[in-house]
């Protein structure tokens, strides 16, 4: 049994990593800052149904994050905060989802070791503050599981509706995914249970009327937005229906060919990120998923009615169909992250409650002292070295930190298993670390954040600016509270103008405007793609491009 101050303790410090990065770290492009710049653009053109990306038709993700942040922001204000508030309340009803639905299967124990893994999994800590929509439909996708799960024991409609009701809101947060993994996973589980009568339920009509009601502001957004105006260009390519775009194109395109993006198609992409993005538990995960199939081979495919197969066969599912689309993305596979907390949970309860695959164990406790142990080696070095600016408390803390983690190797602990405490102990350290002392200082060298900084201190006249030959930075507009436009020639300048661009085209703008003068020069690095040479502070000068603010006529 995992005592309540431990249990409370370690979801509670969870959280507190999360409102650490969520109240402390500027929004990072691309994804985030678009999506944030995009609700706030909402407020401002009062346009909900038809949505708009710096005044462009925005087609890419359905409405619900937008329209729950843009609420947000109207009740606390244009921040990053109030942006990514509802999407962490959501992620938090999905980790106490899986604390519930683990536990109609297994118990007190292994629900509260499901939380847990889930909670301090390294992509929960990512999302919580580089917020996107993988956030929230981790969160709807996991409840609506735990609710059908409830449903088919109880037969209670509360539960039935509320479960609809998620799936509703998931597909209206990142598409027909969010029905897709839930009937996966609840369909491989009957089909192993060989209880046939469940896939011929007359109660799914109801189901199917309310994810319509539910969709039907989208849907009738998108019909007025482009199937009543054809043609209209997303991604170069002609829109004939958004309706169909939504339906198919953005989730089965990606099979078809029928979808604009082709990247990251190889089968083990995703497993390959799941190794830093499900961290530290991954590598108890794998042999957990390995035993639950092994399992299920040995007893030729045929279960005892006890066993859940919704979670290992949940995830594969997921996972076998998300590896042969054409566009895959690290954050793609979390989506089922609650199912393999659950998967990771119940080797865990084997391994340390009840005192199996010794060998197994022994092997892991080396394995993560060496993982674990490089991973405060990198926190101590990041937080003293990396930037000059970091705290010496913070890099104190990251001493400690890592002086505690050798303290929990060589103390065997009573009110947890030494291997937990050491995992918990180092996730959560590393990334309260990470949100205080690494990603504000890295931000500062993001473009968009240092930009609409200096127009604010130098109370510039926004309507004047434009950027010209440079990244167009979603964080920028998000930040200035202002669309700027990106102009593609130097012709669409004036002399009162005041142009955002890099400091290698200084001299491109002073032949045909010679008294031009800088007004501000700061950094544009691309933040999501750190090099070692950009941590080193002596080489990074030469790893980071200079943008400049340019004031055309030269007058204040």
């Amino acid at each position: 049994m995992i005592p309540n101050k431990v249990f409370y303790s370690v979801i509670g410090l969870c959280v507190l990593t999360y409102l650490l990065g969520a109240f402390g770290i500027p929004l990072m492009d691309i994804d985030a800052s678009q999506y944030a710049s995009i609700s706030r653009e909402m407020i401002e053109r009062n346009s909900y149904l038809q949505i708009y990306d710096q005044g462009q038709n925005y087609l890419d993700k359905p409405p619900l994050l937008f329209w729950l942040s843009a609420f947000s922001m109207q009740i606390f204000g244009i921040h990053d905060w109030a942006y990514r508030l509802p999407s962490i309340l959501v992620l938090l009803a999905g980790i106490y989802a899986t604390y519930q639905f683990a536990k109609l299967y297994y118990g007190e124990t292994i629900a509260r070791l499901s939380a847990m893994v889930l909670a301090s999994s390294q992509a929960v800590f990512l999302i919580s503050h580089d917020v996107r929509t993988d956030t929230m439909l981790m969160g709807w996708v996991i409840l609506s599981v735990w609710q059908l799960a409830l449903w088919f024991q109880k037969h209670q409609w509360k539960n039935f509706v509320f479960a609809f009701v998620c799936i509703g809101f998931g597909m209206m947060t990142k598409g027909p995914i969010a029905l897709m993994v839930p009937g996966l996973a609840f369909a491989i589980h009957f089909a192993l249970l060989r209880q046939w009568k469940q896939f011929f339920r007359w109660e799914y009509i109801i189901g199917i009327v309310i994810i319509a009601i539910i969709l039907l502001p989208m849907c009738i957004g998108l019909y007025q937005q482009y199937d009543l105006q054809p043609g209209k260009l997303i991604n170069g390519q002609p829109i004939q229906s958004g309706l169909r775009f939504y339906f198919w194109t953005q989730s089965f395109g990606r099979y078809t060919g029928e979808n604009f993006y082709h990247e990251m198609s190889h089968f083990t992409f995703l497993l390959e990120n799941m190794f830093w993005s499900f961290l530290p538990w991954i590598f108890i995960f794998l042999p957990a998923l390995f035993l639950v199939i092994q399992q299920l081979l040995l007893q030729k495919f045929k279960p005892s009615l006890q066993q859940e197969f919704i979670t290992s066969g949940g995830f594969v599912l997921t996972y076998l169909i998300l590896a042969r689309s054409q566009a895959q993305l690290p954050h793609y596979i979390f989506v089922v992250y609650p199912f393999a907390a659950i998967i990771t949970a119940t080797l865990l309860y084997q391994l340390f409650y009840e005192g199996q695959f010794k060998r197994l164990a022994k092997f892991l406790f080396y394995w993560h002292t060496c993982i674990f142990g490089f991973l405060w080696v990198a926190i101590i070095a990041i937080t003293s070295l990396v930037f000059k600016e970091v705290s010496v408390i913070l890099s104190l803390l990251a001493v400690l930190g890592g002086l505690a983690f050798v303290w929990v190797i060589a103390k065997k602990t009573k009110l947890i298993p030494t291997q937990l405490f050491m995992a918990l102990l180092t996730v959560i350290g590393v990334n309260i670390l990470l949100n205080t002392a690494f990603y504000p200082q890295l931000l500062k060298y993001q473009m968009g954040i240092d930009a609409s900084a200096a127009i604010e201190t130098k109370q510039l006249n926004k309507d004047h600016i434009k950027l010209y030959g440079i990244h167009n930075s979603n964080a920028l507009h998000f930040y200035a509270k202002h669309i700027f436009p990106y102009v593609p020639t130097k012709n669409s300048l004036g002399n009162r103008d005041q142009v955002i661009t890099s400091k290698d085209s200084l001299s491109v703008f002073t032949k045909d405007f010679p008294k031009a003068s800088i007004v501000h020069e700061g950094n544009q690095f691309a933040v999501s793609l750190l090099t070692l040479p950009f941590l080193n502070p002596a080489t990074r000068s030469a790893e980071t491009p200079r943008y400049i603010i340019l004031d055309l006529d030269g007058q204040p």
